[in-house]
């Protein structure tokens, strides 16, 4: 009987726009390469991402929304994706492994590994995934809001980000409970 273990990792709790987004992998064969995302260039991601998606047994992305993050806060918001990637996968997994710190409860045993994500195969694949989908993402959001340059930076708080938050205030993808963007909407009060 195999013993299935899923990989758990989330992209963007950083980011002052767009969601929180979490995969979670199973995987059959070992892939050559992998570690954590933010470890390997942009070419590197995307490389993988196929062999990856090939060597899965199973495996799901799911984004949490702007409005979810600002209801329950970033941390409870990559909780809930764990859950919501785990419940999605099509096989259920024996055990899981989640980069980081905290672990949300889940049906079957897990564990919270900090530095996962360069160190467990699954984590690292996980890691890969959310991170490539969620840039997708963010490249989209950059059609409908040229004015922020979301393509380059991804949301995070750059220099530029952060100045044409200055200059054309937030857009309905920002996360206005982040101190940066409350900072600025606070001056536009007074």
């Amino acid at each position: 009987m195999s013993n299935y273990t899923a990989g758990v990792d989330e992209a963007g709790r950083g980011p002052l726009a767009g969601p929180v987004t979490v995969a979670a992998v199973i995987l059959k064969n070992p892939i050559a390469g992998l570690n954590d995302s933010k470890k390997l260039s942009e070419q590197k991601r995307f490389e993988l991402e196929p062999l990856i998606i090939e060597n899965a047994l199973a495996y799901a992305v799911v984004h949490i929304s702007v409005e979810k993050i600002e209801e329950i806060n970033i941390l409870q918001a990559s909780l809930l994706g764990m859950q919501q990637a785990v419940a999605a996968l099509d096989i259920t997994p024996d055990e899981v492994l989640v980069d980081g710190n905290k672990c949300p409860k889940f049906s079957q045993p897990a564990q919270a590994i900090i530095g996962g994500d360069g160190k467990i195969a699954e984590i690292s694949a996980a890691s890969i995934l959310a991170k490539n989908a969620r840039d997708r993402l963010m490249v989209e959001m950059a059609k409908e809001f040229p004015q922020y340059g979301f393509e380059k930076h991804k949301g995070y708080g750059t220099q530029f980000h952060l100045a044409q938050l200055k200059l054309h205030g937030p857009c309905k993808h920002h996360r206005k409970s982040y101190a940066p963007i409350q900072k600025l909407l606070q001056m536009e009060l007074f």
